[in-house]
């Protein structure tokens, strides 16, 4: 009975589903990165989550067939880089997969604004599209520090590439506008990202939290 609650929980709540990976991803990144199998297990993560937000763009008015033709050669792309060592092909990835996650930011936005009555999907929802925005701009981090090198340093051995988990957590910094911390964009144009993802921030918290919160009260 309980796989059987679980599955009826995915359908009630697709949202939930797609934020609690992505929450599990956050942590699980920092362990695995420096093992021998980080690079596998980071793979496979990525697909995971690339899989589950996939599903999750079924519910809302996005393109299904569209996030699909994104993802699968992103997932492809993992796979080569996972199994194969095609460390070469990390900007590829990373780019297919900061556009997947824009679109999919998109299509939560066009969810959680279709209507006029807050569900506690669309709760969870605002926390997916928060998560999945900060990982969609960690990834342009990726593209950027393969493109520029030295775009980003940080006080600890500041001439080496920066590690996914640093771009994400300077992500998440600039995008709750909670500061930098000890990353730092130093590039033109790792700064302008950094100036985009701040207002992409502050717009997001304006525009759609506010209005589900309010939505919420107006209904209690």
């Amino acid at each position: 009975m309980r796989p059987l609650r679980f599955l009826a929980l995915t359908r009630r709540h697709p949202s939930a589903i797609l934020l609690l990976v992505q929450l599990a991803g956050l942590v699980l990144y920092p362990l695995l990165e420096a093992t021998r199998a980080g690079p596998l297990a980071l793979g496979t993560l990525g697909i995971l989550v690339l899989i589950v937000t996939t599903h999750m763009v079924r519910s809302t008015p996005g393109l299904t067939w569209l996030s699909v033709c994104i993802a699968l050669p992103a997932i492809v792309l993992l796979v080569l880089q996972s199994a194969w060592d095609m460390h070469w092909l990390l900007p590829w990835s990373a780019a297919l997969e900061a556009v997947f996650y824009f679109y999919a930011v998109g299509s939560l936005i066009a969810y959680m604004l279709g209507d006029l009555r807050a569900t506690t999907d669309e709760l969870f929802a605002a926390g997916a599209t928060f998560t999945l925005l900060a990982w969609a701009f960690a990834h342009v981090f990726v593209v950027l520090q393969a493109l520029q090198p030295g775009s980003f340093l940080a006080a600890i051995d500041p001439q080496a590439p920066r590690s996914w988990t640093e771009l994400v957590f300077l992500s998440f910094a600039l995008l709750s506008s909670t500061g930098i911390g000890d990353v730092i964009p130093v590039r033109p144009l790792a700064r302008a990202m950094a100036s985009l993802e701040m207002f992409a921030g502050v717009i997001y918290l304006a525009a759609v939290v506010s209005r589900l919160i309010g939505l919420t009260l107006q209904r209690r």
